[in-house]
C-alpha cells in the first residue's frame, strides 16, 4: 500500500488523547462542569477544552500524520516536527486549563496565563498545518479525501485564533466594544469551526479512504463526494464570514448560522448517502468490528442532525445545546474515533512488528491481534451510555446523567484494555508471536523486547 510507512509519534498521540478522554469522563461522573454548572463556566470551558483539544483534536493530529501519506502516497514531509507540535499542544492544553482553573477559583495564577496557553496551542497545531501542508502541497492534484483534510486545516487555523483572541479578551489585555461583542457572539462560531470545520470535516474526508480499505469497497470518486466537499466548505465559509457581524454585534450572526445550519445539513445528508454504498459495495462480507462499531457512530450524528432540527423548530436550542455538542462529540466524533482506533492500532503494531518479514517466515494476520468477540459489547456499551446521557441532558437529570457517564467510563477503560492487548500482541497465539519483537506500547524507541 503507497505510503504505508510507520509514522513514529503516532501512537504516542493516540495515547495523550486516551489520556485526555478518560480524565474528561471521570470529571463528569464527579459532577464537574456540565450539567452540575453553567454551560459558559470555567469548570465546562475545562471539560470542553479537554476533549476538543486532549482526546479529539490529538486523536486526528496523530491519525493524520499516519493516513495523509496513504492519502496521497507520498511520505510524511517535516518528520522532525510531530514531537515538537504535541509538546506544545500539550503544555499549551495545561496552561490553557490552568487560566480556567483559575477563573473557577480553584487555584491562583494570573489570568494572563490563558492567552500564554492559547499561543503554544497554535504554536503546536501551526507546526501541525506545515507539516501536514507541505506534504499535501507536495502531492498536487489532490484526490478527494486530501481535500477535505486541506479544507479540515484551514478550520482548525481558523479555530485557534478564535481561541486565542478568546483568551486575549478574557485575560483583559485586549478590550474595547468589539473584543466584547466577538466574546459574546462568537463563541459559537469557534465552537462550529472546531466541532464542524476541523473534526467533522476532516475526519469525514479520512473516512472515505479508510472505510474503503479496511472494507475492500471501491475507492472511486463520486460525484456525490464532489458535492459533500463544495457544500461543506460552502458552511465553513458562512460560518467564518459571520465574524464581522459578531465583532459589530450585528443581528447577522444568527442568519449566517442558520444558512450555515441548512448547507451543513444537506452535506452530512449526502455524506450518510456515501457511507451507506460503501457498506453495500464492500467486497468483505463479514465485516470487521471497526466498521460495525462506526455505525454507531453514524447513527448517533444522524441523531444530532435529527436533534438539530427539532430544536430549531421547538426554539429551544440555546436551553439543550449542551446536550446537542455531548452527543455530536462523544457519540458521533468520539465513537468514530474508539471504532477506527481498534483497527488502526492493530494495524500499525502489525506493520511494526510483522511487515518486515512478510513471506520469509509465518506471520499472524491484523486480525490475528484483535479479540472481537469480547471487544464488542463495550462498544455498545458505550454507545448506550452516549445516548441515555443524551436523554438526560435534554430532561435535566444531572444525576442520572453521572450514572451514564459512569458507564461511559467503563466502556472507555474496557475498549483501551483491548486497544493494550492488541499493541502488547497478547491476542496472538504463542506460536504465531514467539521470537518478534514487541515494541513499546506508546512510545517511540529501538524495538527491544523480544516476545517468548
Amino acid at each position: 500500500m503507497p505510503g504505508a510507512s510507520l509514522s513514529r509519534w503516532t501512537l504516542t498521540y493516540f495515547a495523550c488523547a486516551l489520556a485526555c478522554l478518560v480524565a474528561a469522563e471521570a470529571l463528569m461522573v464527579m459532577g464537574f462542569g456540565y450539567p452540575g454548572a453553567a454551560i459558559e463556566a470555567p469548570e465546562t470551558l475545562i471539560l470542553v477544552h479537554l476533549v476538543a483539544i486532549g482526546w479529539l483534536s490529538l486523536l486526528l493530529c496523530g491519525a493524520l500524520f499516519q493516513f495523509v501519506p496513504v492519502l496521497v502516497a507520498r511520505p510524511l514531509l517535516g518528520e522532525e516536527l510531530p514531537p515538537v507540535a504535541l509538546a506544545f499542544v500539550l503544555l499549551g492544553l495545561g496552561v490553557l486549563l490552568s487560566g480556567f482553573a483559575a477563573m473557577a477559583g480553584i487555584i491562583v495564577v494570573p489570568l494572563e496565563v490563558m492567552p500564554l496557553g492559547g499561543l503554544l496551542l497554535v504554536i503546536g497545531f501551526g507546526l501541525v498545518i506545515v507539516s501536514l501542508g507541505r506534504t499535501l502541497w507536495a502531492a498536487r492534484p489532490l484526490a478527494m479525501p486530501a481535500r477535505f483534510v486541506v479544507v479540515g486545516l484551514a478550520a482548525l487555523a481558523a479555530t485557534a485564533l478564535f481561541g486565542e483572541s478568546f483568551a486575549l479578551i478574557l485575560s483583559g489585555l485586549v478590550g474595547g466594544e468589539a473584543a466584547l461583542s466577538l466574546l459574546l457572539n462568537g463563541v459559537p462560531l469557534h465552537a462550529l469551526l472546531g466541532l464542524g470545520g476541523w473534526m467533522s470535516f476532516t475526519a469525514m474526508g479520512v473516512s472515505y479512504r479508510l472505510l474503503a480499505m479496511f472494507m475492500l469497497a471501491p475507492e472511486t470518486e463520486r460525484f456525490s463526494t464532489s458535492i459533500v466537499l463544495i457544500i461543506g466548505t460552502l458552511t465553513l465559509v458562512l460560518i467564518a464570514a459571520a465574524t464581522p457581524f459578531a465583532m459589530a454585534a450585528g443581528g447577522g450572526v444568527g442568519g449566517m448560522l442558520l444558512a450555515a445550519a441548512v448547507t451543513g445539513l444537506c452535506a452530512l445528508g449526502v455524506y450518510g448517502s456515501d457511507m451507506l454504498a460503501l457498506y453495500r459495495q464492500r467486497k468483505r462480507r463479514n465485516i470487521e468490528l471497526n466498521a460495525v462499531a462506526a455505525i454507531g457512530a453514524f447513527a448517533a450524528l444522524l441523531a444530532a442532525g435529527l436533534l438539530l432540527v427539532f430544536l430549531l423548530f421547538a426554539g429551544s436550542l440555546p436551553a439543550h445545546v449542551g446536550a446537542l455538542t455531548y452527543l455530536f462529540a462523544f457519540g458521533w466524533l468520539g465513537g468514530l474515533g474508539l471504532a477506527k482506533l481498534y483497527k488502526i492500532v492493530a494495524f500499525l503494531t502489525w506493520l511494526e512488528c510483522f511487515a518486515s518479514v512478510l513471506g520469509k517466515r509465518q506471520t499472524p494476520r491484523v486480525q490475528d491481534l484483535v479479540d472481537e468477540r469480547h471487544a464488542a459489547p463495550w462498544f455498545g456499551v458505550y454507545y448506550a451510555a452516549v445516548g441515555l446521557g443524551t436523554l438526560t441532558l435534554l430532561v435535566d437529570l444531572a444525576l442520572a446523567f453521572r450514572f451514564f457517564a459512569f458507564m461511559q467510563l467503563v466502556a472507555t477503560l474496557a475498549i483501551i484494555r483491548h486497544l493494550y492487548r492488541s499493541r502488547e500482541l497478547l491476542n496472538v497465539p504463542a506460536d504465531l508471536r514467539r521470537g518478534f519483537a514487541r515494541p513499546h506500547p506508546f512510545w517511540p524507541q529501538p524495538i527491544a523486547r523480544k516476545l517468548p
